[in-house]
Formats: C-alpha cells, structure tokens, sequence
C-alpha cells in the first residue's frame, strides 16, 4: 500500500508540469493544490508504511529514489522557467548524486540508507523527524509558493513580487537544510569506506 501511495506522486507529477508548461490562470492556480498534494503524499507514504508494518529495505530505496526524482524535476522546472536561479538544482543533484553513491555501497550489505548513520548528532541532522520533517515542509513551502508566484504573475497580481520573495527565501532554507542533511552521510560513508580497505590491506 504504502509503494502505491509513492508510486501516485507520478502522475500528480505529470499533470503538475503540463499546467505549468500549458495551463491557464485558473490551472495555475489549482496547481498549488496539486504540488502540496504530491508533498503530502510523501508524508502519507511514510506513515502508513510504519502503520501497516510494511518498512523493508526496497522500499526504503524506492522512497528515496522517487524523492529524488520529484525533487531534480522541480528544482530543474523551476529554474528552466526562469523562478530560482540554476545554481539551486546544481547544489541540489550534486547533493543527491554524492550521497546515494555513498550510501550505494552500505545498501549492497542490506543496510537501509537511514541505518548507515551512527554519530547521535548525524542521526539527528539525517534521520530524526524533526529534520526529515523540516526538509520536507520547508520544500513544500518553497515549491508551493512559486508555483503560486507563477500563477499570480500570469494574472498580474501586484502580490506576485510579494509572494515570490518570500518563496525565494523558502528556497534557499530548503538548500541550506538539503546540504547540511547531506554532509554527514558524506563524512561517515567516507570513514566507512577508508576503514574497510586499511583493514582489506
């Protein structure tokens, strides 16, 4: 149940882009519902997962690799539509690519991404709700707010610069936690991987 909840934010996706690329005002406008919609679909994914005791290690990776694939989409759309500059999707894949190639190597050992962090402080930065929770309301915030920004400025809404700021700002919070969330898995899936091939030798 819960890789079908996960698997729904596909579609959503699609029709999320054409009325990005295609829709009118009123499109637009509905859009903001269908982007908090995919984001909370993300959180719904999770909880009935831990609900109905369906947590395993491919769908762990299953989540994180359609997290990442709706997150590069909306950060290289929103760039491409000229709504954040193309140094956040930058920041943002080479992020993500890092970090699941690190965490590629503890998967192959049957290790869930989340399990491959040790240090108390990096558990929390990485796994803990809070942060988890943060990062995702943060990108929700930042994507709903331009995708109403966009929507406002195709009516000419002298509240479109308003609300596009405070987006921006969103934005650049979201990155800031994107790194710092980043950063650990780096230095402990590097450690990891030094360890083991003094110990190889």
């Amino acid at each position: 149940m819960a890789n079908l909840i996960t698997l729904s934010r596909f579609p959503l996706l699609f029709l999320y882009l054409a009325l990005m690329y295609y829709g009118g005002e009123t499109a637009l406008l509905w859009n903001v519902l269908i982007i908090i919609l995919i984001f909370y679909l993300d959180t719904l994914d999770g909880w009935v997962a831990r609900k109905r005791d369906e947590t395993s290690l491919i769908g762990s990776v299953f989540d994180i690799a359609t997290d990442r694939t709706l997150e590069y989409v909306l950060w290289v759309v929103y760039a491409h539509l000229g709504l954040i500059p193309v140094l956040v999707p930058i920041i943002v894949l080479i992020r993500g690519t890092s970090v699941d190639a690190v965490r590629s190597i503890g998967m192959k050992k049957g290790v869930s991404a989340f399990e491959q962090i040790q240090s108390p402080v990096n558990r929390f930065l990485v796994r803990s709700r809070f942060m988890r929770g943060l990062y995702g309301t943060v990108k929700a915030a930042a994507a709903a707010l331009l995708t109403l920004s966009y929507a406002l400025l195709s009516m000419g809404s002298e509240w479109s610069s308003l609300s596009y700021q405070i987006a921006l700002v969103f934005t650049w919070i979201s990155v800031f936690v994107c790194v710092i969330r980043g950063v650990p898995v780096l230095i402990e899936g590097i450690k990891s991987i030094t360890l083991e091939s003094t110990q190889s030798i």
